[in-house]
């Protein structure tokens, strides 16, 4: 792949490509959907619950309906967890939305769509319109995807990453730093959109010379969005760290890998072995090699920053095991290595795979849902 942009006059009408994608992305994801669904009533259980009144979305439909100040205790740990572990922008899109599950899906699902169609943006800047399509597929159909249907976060991250980076590799500054605010406001990993925008600034300011107000702005722009929340966080609790405390209750914590190894070594040693733990150690290893090669295929700047700081913070960052492959949904850049191979493939090489990948997401998700229940 390279990371030389296409020339304007090169490129074909957007608009057919574009719509392709959104197609392709509905299909898949509609599918899974459907799939959930069909499971859910067969099993006797509500499928606009199961789809969007599931673990973290009971929170965040909480602070959409309640506001702020939500605390659960547990007896057996002595552990506090407060709803200030989440960050306000997708419970506030519900509220406007309406509130309830309902709303929490209409939000998630246009964000979603909004993502395909960045994502795509991005892939067809760089690769061309039939590998923009592949990544958009392939992205739809990973292990964790069935987490763009459900009443989440991840979907709105993806929306805004996909659009800042889109907007960078254009240098539209203002529009990437905008958009790096908002995502800094929606999740913690926000912050890997902003380090994305800040990263290439530097860049122009020290390396190209670039002193245009735009830039500046972007760079200090970038981060405020995930700034100001940690702050305010910090200005209730009456602690500057607070927001970190508040993670700390929830058992989240940067331990710099030690909690991945140590889980990985206890597997690896003969430890015992669910189905989550095993796709998660998989799901992992494939991100540091796709990682690798996104870094050997000379990927542009913002893409690997905005890459990296995910995987370093899925990494490095102790908590619920299970969840990281979900914290590395919006990653999209590290499968533009893969795109890139398809789209020099044959074309029904390429749907057999996306198809199988496909299936394997849908009989995962549907496990994960309502067989094994484990939070997501």
């Amino acid at each position: 792949m390279s990371a030389t942009l296409r020339p304007p006059q090169a490129r074909q009408a957007l608009a057919p490509g574009a719509v392709a994608a959104l197609g392709v992305f509905a299909a898949v994801r509609g599918a899974g959907a459907l799939v959930v669904a069909a499971g859910a009533w067969w099993a006797g259980r509500d499928p606009v619950r199961v789809l969007g009144f599931s673990w973290d979305s009971v929170w965040y439909l909480g602070i959409a309906a309640h506001g702020y100040g939500r605390t659960q205790m547990w007896a057996a740990s002595g552990s506090v967890q407060s709803d200030y572990a989440f960050f306000p922008l997708y419970p506030l899109l519900v509220r406007l939305a309406g509130g309830g599950p309902g709303a929490g899906l209409a939000v998630a699902w246009a964000a979603a769509a909004v993502a395909a169609v960045g994502v795509y943006r991005v892939g067809e800047r760089l690769l061309g319109a039939r590998a923009g399509v592949l990544l958009v597929g392939l992205w739809a159909a990973l292990p964790h995807a069935v987490v763009l249907t459900l009443a989440y976060t991840e979907a709105l991250l993806a929306a805004l990453a996909a659009w800042a980076l889109y907007a960078l590799l254009r240098e539209r500054w203002l529009w990437a730093a905008g958009l790096a605010a908002l995502a800094g406001l929606t999740r913690p990993t926000g912050v890997a959109v902003a380090a994305a925008v800040t990263a290439l600034a530097v860049r122009e300011l020290a390396v190209r010379g670039n002193r245009a107000p735009g830039v500046w702005a972007a760079a200090l722009l970038a981060p405020a969005g995930w700034a100001a929340y940690v702050l305010a966080v910090g200005v209730h609790r009456h602690d500057a760290l607070g927001y970190f405390a508040v993670q700390r209750q929830w058992g989240s914590r940067f331990d710099f890998g030690a909690g991945t190894l140590e889980t990985a070594g206890k597997v690896l040693s003969g430890g015992p072995l669910t189905i989550p733990v095993g796709v998660t150690l998989a799901v992992l290893a494939a991100a540091g090699l796709l990682a690798a090669a996104a870094v050997l295929d000379r990927t542009p700047l913002p893409l690997l920053v905005y890459a990296g700081t995910l995987l370093l913070i899925t990494f490095g960052g102790a908590g619920y095991f299970e969840s990281k492959p979900r914290f590395l949904l919006p990653a999209f850049p590290l499968l533009l290595p893969v795109a890139a191979a398809m789209a020099r493939a044959r074309p029904r090489t390429a749907v057999a795979v996306t198809a199988c990948m496909a299936g394997l997401s849908y009989g995962y998700g549907l496990y994960l849902l309502l067989v094994a229940r484990v939070p997501l």
